[in-house]
């Protein structure tokens, strides 16, 4: 007899995640997915899934959701590890062009706070391209979630994107 596939905790957050990700796009309208990569890492043999999307209504910011599985994380669950807790590392980025980084950067910080709260600590790296001869910065901003996600968080997926898309939104008018 065949043994049957039994898809990972990384799968199935990534399927909720993907599922939910283009309703809002096909469905719903309200946004428009512009990337996706979902890459298995045989030198490292880990997992990375990720989608990025703009607001419909925005112009100047791309969100993006990750989400990483390492090899021990994967090894645990397929190898049925006793006392494992399988799960996944989560990332949201955001990633726009701002002009004013003494004003914009702590505008940012303090947005993604008041959404997100306290323990989320957004990370902002800036960049450019030397010679273009003008002031806007590249910034990337990143969340990370201080824990692994589980399938015990499957139901807050829908809240957290939610927050995601309202992160998006408020940053557009920073």
């Amino acid at each position: 007899m065949p043994l049957l596939f039994h898809p990972t905790v990384f799968d199935n957050i990534k399927i909720a995640l993907e599922n939910q990700i283009y309703d809002y796009d096909n469905l719903d309208g309200i946004l428009m997915v512009t990337d996706r990569s979902d890459v298995l890492d045989l030198a490292l043999m880990s997992r990375e899934f990720s989608l990025a999307f703009k607001l419909t209504e925005g112009h100047n910011v791309t969100s993006e959701i990750v989400l990483k599985s390492s090899v021990k994380e994967l090894s645990e669950e397929i190898l049925a590890a006793p006392g494992a807790n399988p799960g996944c590392i989560l990332l949201l980025r955001f990633y726009m062009e701002i002009e004013d980084v003494n004003e914009q950067c702590p505008a940012i910080e303090k947005l993604l706070i008041s959404i997100w709260g306290p323990d989320f600590q957004p990370v902002q790296s800036l960049s450019f391209r030397y010679g273009q001869g003008n002031d806007t910065y590249n910034c990337c901003i990143e969340l990370q979630f201080k824990r692994q996600i589980t399938e015990d968080q499957m139901e807050d997926l829908p809240n957290l994107l939610q927050f995601l898309l309202q992160s998006a939104g408020e940053l557009e008018e920073v």
